[in-house]
């Protein structure tokens, strides 16, 4: 939504009431607005550049308002006055009119041939005997910016040119010329440039480069001129400066070149119609004629009123209330659109003023009906059915995931109003990665899960459909994780206490679903029956999604697990059961110790005691979630048992290993035996009295010395050891910083990358790289210590800059 800066005594003086904080707030509410912010010029300045820079700034108080997209008229201070005057019946909505010139002919615009390989289309108009204040000629220069973002598209559909015209003299010509042939002083400078010296030098104007790109490969720019030959501007780029309008400008001259003809005559009629209040006729606007290559002449503005009817009984419906005809023709005319009754039935006659092209439909009418009502005044009532929605297209749940619509048993809605209800979800995984391409910055992993119903379509229902219950996982990393998510499968089935078995237990096995990566999916049989799938996404639907690492899901059906069937009579109470009964040991029963005998801590993987054999265990872990096979086992209890204490979170895999081995200590008793010895047997140094060593000292004093001498030796080595600098394992990085808009300070924005300091890191060279249409992005390489520095940190230290990155 555009956001319009208005000062607020300038605002209370135009309404002709001086408002509180709060009842502004509320009179915008009631309008259809929103005051968004209240501040001033040194706090905006104080907050984006520091304090230092803000000294100076002015101190009158600013409202910011977001307006909705569509409502150009209300984008400057002069519309937003007179929609809030007329919404409070302080004042009628004024009729504008367009008027012939009171001597002499109308201005003429020629539009020769040439224009159509660049910008085919013109309109024009004349505001006469204009009076402008500072206030109103900072309003009229903020509305051409305002509508230049907006409804021009940054001047790629429409560029706004406007001049003095007694300083210019018509007819004027709007042709095209070859770059090398355009010469003139564009506004504020103060010699000629060629129109390829102009591209050069604005390459680097903070404001003027964000619109090279429209013309800047094209063999022509266009060029407008007066009879004199004196420019008047190049658009979409600059004006001349010989006709720039001053406080002092009386008769202003509007031209618009555009691509798009509708547009144009849309933004010159917002033109005119905000400001023709200030001429000494107030609301008429002096005609212009505009001349095509095929002789074809237009008026313009055409500021052209059109009339609708609707019924009384119509809006009462669609917005939820009983007004009579002449209170719903009342409340249409609050909103700038002059209603009456016709007389015939319940019948309401509605005229839209050139002001409100957002109205193209009946509903936007009702809209407004509704609006000057007051939302929170319509009652509330019951919807007379029971459903429950949830949000889908037809892209999210086939398209995108791979399928055809025809493949998902979707229920479609029947004239859908937005592409997002056009079916009932079939699956819950879209609604998660949704989820995820809007959490991208958070730190990863991201693991979220969803138990909720799906409809399907079931022609053994009365209805049609049916609904059932489904729980979907998803897990986002750097690394696929498939590991984790058979994991969370095998916990799952643990804890709804199905074993695993072919038969009457679960079990997977591998299956192709175009969803999933070829060969990296399985599907899930419980009971005999097939209950989901789960698998590593593929790539094409992981970028469909806007997501750009791996990323691995499970989603099952759960119905069969419930005990009872999910549907429900609605005209009774839903019966609360446990369906299924846990018994959880208690803490002194979980903590008990398996065996009362010291358990070896020397694996397969090394001693588990040590640094070294917790990493390599780790290491192994890496991408298995067992020890052994796809299931826990006694292989997995041995590890378990081996390891002293709890690993650290240097230890990811095996500290996720073991919390999820922990969780079966109760069951332990009913695992599978272990294929092959993991848990090496324990040295030692204990002997017997019938040992017989024929090399040994009969003196116990001296073994002890020996014991200790050889201790100290170790720990001399150990010591010695530990001194000799490790091996650093390092990597190099290329990173793409990639920024918000085309406005961004680059400099500034690598600045703010290589501020980010961290222990083990060294940032190395950069350059831009061109993106697209005038915008490039930051590409900087860097040196990190792996132990140090992951990708992962770096990522969420640059995107805490959330002005730039």
């Amino acid at each position: 939504m555009p956001t319009v800066g208005v000062k607020r005594d300038l605002l209370f003086k135009a309404l002709g009431k001086t408002y509180t904080d709060e009842e502004f707030d509320e009179l915008c509410f009631e309008f259809g607005l929103e005051l968004d912010e209240i501040t001033s010029e040194r706090e905006i300045i104080s907050r984006e550049q520091g304090d230092s820079k803000a000294s100076g700034a002015s101190d009158v108080i600013l409202y910011k308002i977001d307006v909705p997209a569509n409502r150009y008229d209300l984008l400057c201070l002069e519309g937003l006055v007179r929609g809030l005057q007329v919404f409070k019946n302080k004042l009628e909505a004024p009729r504008y009119r367009r008027v012939s010139p009171v001597s002499g002919e109308p201005q003429k615009l020629f539009i020769t041939k040439e224009t159509v390989a660049v910008r085919p289309h013109a309109v024009a108009a004349v505001l006469r005997n204009i009076t402008f204040t500072q206030e109103r000629y900072d309003s009229f220069i903020e509305l051409q910016d305002k509508l230049h973002q907006n409804i021009c598209r940054k001047r790629s559909l429409v560029a706004i040119g406007t001049h003095d015209l007694d300083t210019i003299c018509g007819p004027f010509t709007y042709t095209a010329k070859p770059p090398g042939d355009i010469s003139f002083k564009p506004l504020n400078q103060t010699k000629e440039y060629t129109a390829t010296q102009l591209m050069s030098l604005y390459k680097t104007d903070s404001h003027l480069k964000h619109y090279l790109h429209i013309i800047e490969d094209k063999p022509v720019y266009p060029i407008i001129y007066d009879s004199n030959g004196i420019v008047l501007s190049m658009p979409p780029i600059i004006n001349g400066d010989h006709s720039k309008i001053t406080l002092t400008t009386k008769n202003v001259f509007i031209e618009c070149t555009a691509t798009d003809l509708t547009k144009a005559k849309i933004v010159l009629d917002m033109m005119v119609t905000m400001f023709s209040e200030y001429c000494s006729q107030p609301f008429t606007v002096e005609e212009a004629e505009v001349v095509y290559p095929d002789g074809k002449t237009y008026k313009y503005p055409e500021l052209a009123y059109r009339k609708e009817t609707l019924s009384s009984e119509f809006i009462n419906r669609k917005v939820g209330i009983n007004e009579s005809t002449e209170k719903i023709a009342q409340l249409l005319t609050k909103m700038c659109l002059r209603s009456q009754a016709t007389g015939v039935g319940d019948e309401i006659e509605v005229e839209i003023p050139p002001t409100r092209s957002d109205v193209i439909h009946a509903c936007d009418i009702v809209e407004d009906a509704a609006m000057a009502y007051g939302f929170n005044n319509v009652p509330h009532t019951t919807p007379r059915t029971y459903t429950v929605a949830n949000q889908c297209s037809e892209e999210d749940v086939a398209d995108k995931l791979g399928k055809k619509i025809s493949e998902t048993r979707a229920v479609h809605i029947s004239n859908p109003k937005t592409a997002e209800f056009q079916v009932a979800r079939t699956t819950l995984l879209p609604g998660l990665l949704k989820t995820i391409a809007a959490n991208r910055k958070m730190p990863l992993p991201l693991k979220l899960f969803e138990i909720s119903d799906v409809v399907l379509k079931d022609e053994t229902k009365d209805v049609g459909a049916r609904n059932s219950r489904r729980f979907c996982a998803v897990y986002y990393n750097k690394s696929p994780g498939f590991e984790v998510i058979h994991g969370l499968l095998d916990r799952t089935m643990e804890l709804l206490e199905v074993r695993s078995a072919c038969g009457d237990g679960y079990h997977i096995q591998a299956a192709e679903d175009s969803t999933f990566f070829p060969g990296r999916c399985a599907e899930i049989f419980a009971h005999g029956q097939s209950v989901g799938r789960l698998g590593v996404l593929h790539p094409d639907v992981i970028t469909r999604f806007e997501l750009t690492m791996p990323c691995s899901a499970l989603e099952m059906d759960i119905e069969p697990f419930l005990g009872h069937t999910a549907e429900t009579t609605l005209t009774h109470d839903v019966p609360m059961q446990e369906v299924i009964k846990h018994k959880f040991p208690t803490q002194d029963e979980s903590l008990q110790a398996p065996s009362s005998s010291p358990t070896s801590t020397k694996t397969v993987f090394g001693d588990v005691s040590t640094p070294a054999g917790l990493k390599s265990l780790n290491d192994f872990l890496a991408d298995k979630s067992y020890i052994e096979g796809f299931a826990a086992s006694d292989a997995d209890m041995a590890i378990f048992d081996a390891i002293p204490s709890a690993p650290g979170s240097t230890f990811c895999h095996l500290m996720r290993w073991y919390n999820h081995i922990k969780s079966f200590q109760r069951e332990r008793a009913s695992l599978p035996s272990a294929k092959s010895q993991f848990v090496l047997p324990a040295t030692t140094n204990d002997t017997s009295d019938d040992d017989i060593d024929l090399f040994g000292s009969d003196d116990e004093a001296e073994s002890a010395e020996a014991d200790r001498i050889k201790e100290q030796r170790l720990a001399e080595y150990a010591a010695k050891k530990s001194k000799k600098p490790a091996l650093v394992a390092k990597s190099s990085i290329l990173l793409d910083v990639k920024p918000w808009d085309d406005e961004t300070n680059m400099a500034e924005l690598e600045q703010c990358v290589r501020s980010v300091s961290m222990d083990g890191l060294l940032w190395g060279q950069s350059k831009l790289v061109p993106v697209g249409y005038g915008i490039k992005k930051l590409q900087i390489g860097c040196v990190v210590e792996d132990e140090k520095v992951g990708t992962d940190l770096l990522e969420e230290a640059i995107t805490a800059y959330e002005d730039y990155v």
